[in-house]
């Protein structure tokens, strides 16, 4: 079985009965975010607090 089958399975489980549709696609699409942002930390394609500053400065023309 893949990782992705083991890691819903997991999730249906650890959510109330009355859990809607809704509710397992937003857990999973949440899963989904945190596992592509892990990857791209380990990848190394992320930028650093002072350039996320200066470019929110820019921006937000301050």
């Amino acid at each position: 079985m893949g990782k992705a089958k083991e890691e819903v399975r997991r999730l249906l489980d650890s959510l109330p009965e009355d859990a809607s549709y809704e509710d397992i696609q937003y857990h999973i699409y949440v899963r989904q975010a945190i596992e592509h942002g892990i990857a791209a930390v380990d990848r190394g394609d992320v930028i650093s607090q002072e350039e996320v500053e200066r470019r929110m400065t820019k921006w937000l023309g301050e």
